[in-house]
């Protein structure tokens, strides 16, 4: 399998939750109930859903696996394609379990507390040990390198009504730009945003007759995952 896409995963996962954890902290009932990018989830379910990312996170950092690699921080993504089978079960379920928080406030800190322990495991962890996770087996770096895609991707989702709100972690958005390149095989135009390249790459947003134009060919495997 290929090495982690960043030279140091620990230090990009724990500024991907750090920057998530300063919005999450400024959040109150009234927000929580807020639209996002992703298709009938409220800031509350998106904030769950990054909470259970999390703790899977900080489940696997103390899961060793003697099994070789079959995953690494690109290859890990060809399995979550838009409208995979259950997607539509997972966001129910983020859905209703959301709502049993009557108090955001709980929601909130039981998040804050969960990211801040999971971003310490990723410092203590040794980045080429293997770990399992979502039924396969991946080095600990590149674990983290996808842990803070996925937060990152999902803060950029959680913004899109708060816009005085702090943007996702420059760590974070490389880690994102790397891995769409390697599912793409080639660097994106050089001109794209790191959150516009997010959007497009994630099918967040619509290539534009212009990004067509440049992609070519390969226009028709957007969106990369999502």
């Amino acid at each position: 399998m290929t090495g982690g896409l960043t030279t140091d995963p620990a230090a990009a996962l724990r500024a991907a939750y750090e920057t998530a954890s300063a919005v999450v902290a400024e959040l109150g009932d009234k927000e929580s109930w807020l639209p996002t990018g992703c298709t009938g989830w409220a800031v509350r379910d998106l904030v769950l859903h990054c909470l259970e990312d999390a703790r899977r996170g900080l489940v696997a950092l103390h899961t060793p696996c003697e099994e070789p690699a079959d995953r690494d921080a690109v290859t890990y993504w060809t399995d979550w394609r838009p409208d995979a089978p259950g997607a539509a079960n997972g966001r129910r379920w983020a859905r209703v379990s959301a709502s049993m928080f009557l108090d955001f406030r709980q929601l909130r800190d039981l998040y804050t507390e969960t990211v801040t322990a999971a971003g310490h495991a990723a410092a203590c962890a040794d980045p080429a040990a293997r770990v399992a996770t979502q039924g396969h087996v991946l080095t600990a770096g590149d674990l983290m390198t996808t842990l803070a895609v996925e937060a990152t991707v999902h803060h950029l989702d959680m913004v899109v009504r708060l816009p005085s709100a702090p943007g996702p972690s420059v760590e974070g958005l490389a880690a994102v730009r790397a891995t769409l390149d390697g599912l793409l095989g080639r660097p994106a135009p050089p001109w794209w945003s790191d959150s516009h390249y997010a959007r497009v790459g994630t099918g967040r947003a619509a290539l534009t007759d212009a990004d067509r134009g440049v992609l070519g060919a390969a226009a028709h495997r957007f969106p990369l995952f999502g």
